[in-house]
């Protein structure tokens, strides 16, 4: 008796996380490396919902909080590492091509990349109109947006548009991590809000 109640309560087991698995792989999102899929993990973020309340250091490793950035429009770029020549060039875009909305909108730039290495990047790159954020310490930013990569534990390249209240806007996760996101489209719509 005893076993036969065990086999039917592992049967049971069997089939709960069989659905929860079905139900979880339902929301994954994959990207490509160089063709190679990629797999982001936590909760997606979506058009029309505030950023998660949480705080990241910024270059002086201070604790900035997400939602500071409410009563100005906010562009914020994703990006894996700033030494790799895409992200250098997504930073550069957003800090040089941005015609003139650094004088009225936040930039930020979000990546894994220490503070320091940021700090570094910024000062190399003569870069001081975009607020640098790391989330370094354990990924809360990308688990919460859904922008962590399974396989490397990096970020997703991505752009977000916020509104003058915090809400995304305009969000774009780039299917191919080795492509530029649609900068100019990003900008063209933070212009428009």
């Amino acid at each position: 008796m005893y076993r036969k109640t065990l086999s039917v309560f592992f049967i049971f087991l069997t089939g709960v996380f069989a659905f929860a698995s079905l139900a979880w792989n339902a929301e994954i999102q994959v990207i490509t490396l160089h063709g190679k899929p990629l797999t982001l993990i936590g909760k997606k973020s979506e058009l029309g919902k505030s950023l998660p309340a949480l705080s990241l250091p910024d270059l002086g490793m201070e604790m900035i909080d997400l939602q500071s950035f409410k009563g100005k429009v906010t562009i914020m770029s994703v990006v894996p590492s700033l030494d790799t020549p895409t992200c250098e060039k997504q930073t550069h875009i957003l800090s040089e091509e941005n015609g003139g909305l650094d004088k009225t909108v936040n930039l930020v730039t979000v990546s894994r990349d220490l503070p320091f290495a940021q700090k570094r990047f910024a000062k190399n790159a003569k870069i001081n109109n975009i607020i640098f954020l790391s989330d370094y310490r354990n990924a809360e930013f990308g688990k919460k947006t859904g922008l962590l990569i399974k396989e490397n534990f990096l970020l997703a390249r991505a752009v977000f548009v916020l509104d003058q209240k915090g809400i995304v806007r305009y969000l774009e996760i780039v299917s191919e991590l080795a492509k530029l996101p649609d900068m100019d489209k990003a900008m063209d719509f933070a212009r428009s809000l």
